[in-house]
């Protein structure tokens, strides 16, 4: 782990979270993602690629961890505990079909990160029994950059489970300019994108763009940025 000791869930700064995808991303590696999200202001780099072995996943991991720790962001990895510990990430994030959250709680050192994707009020109260320390409402819309992801759940699924749980909230899928605003307004703390940003020409002034959108809608309902 690059960070500092153990993390205050309480205290993550979730607003802009930026999901690597190279085959959206003109070329660019997922290291080269990372670098250029943050420079935006990403708070959030998560490592995906179902296509690399563990051996490219974790050699992929490294170099984000390198252009993500002196950023003050934190570097997930999806679905892979083992590559997320091996590689040096702050955490890892779990799908319904991933090995459970008590589990990877029981293998992860003190402080690991672990997110969870939800779809209903029931998992995600699971989750957060379970030891969580956020969730991801996954898709909040319908959406193309991740094909596994099925039809959109809907805004009133978002603000049922912010009403549930108190641990901080994600939303993801189809998340544009367009939407931020009713993501925010609906509950959610901060949220995830892939092409908004990686399939950006100037992935920097996508996720600047975004990061700025948030703080002014969290600002509008009342939330400020710390929070």
């Amino acid at each position: 782990m690059h960070g500092s000791g153990p993390h205050d869930p309480t205290r993550m700064n979730l607003e802009l979270y930026v999901i690597t995808d190279e085959t959206i991303a003109g070329g660019r590696s997922h290291a080269e993602i990372a670098r250029r999200a943050v420079l935006g202001g990403a708070d959030v780099i998560q490592l995906r690629d179902k296509g690399l072995s563990p051996a490219g996943l974790a050699a992929a991991g490294r170099e984000i961890a390198a252009v993500v720790r002196e950023s003050g962001a934190l570097f997930i990895v999806n679905d892979r505990l083992d590559v997320a510990m091996a590689c040096g990430a702050d955490g890892v994030h779990l799908g319904q079909d991933d090995m459970r959250v008590s589990t990877a709680r029981q293998l992860a050192p003190p402080g690991f990160i672990i997110g969870v994707s939800v779809s209903t009020v029931d998992e995600a109260v699971q989750a957060g029994r379970e030891g969580a320390d956020y969730l991801a409402l996954s898709p909040v819309f319908s959406t193309a950059s991740k094909d596994d992801a099925g039809p959109g759940l809907g805004l009133a699924r978002l603000t049922e489970i912010r009403h549930a749980v108190s641990l901080p909230l994600v939303a993801i899928g189809g998340i544009n300019r367009q939407n931020v605003r009713d993501v925010i307004a609906a509950g959610a703390d901060g949220i995830a994108v892939i092409s908004a940003v990686v399939a950006s020409p100037d992935m920097t002034a996508a996720a600047r763009e975004l990061k700025d959108l948030v703080r002014v809608c969290k600002k509008r309902v009342g939330r400020n940025h710390s929070e």
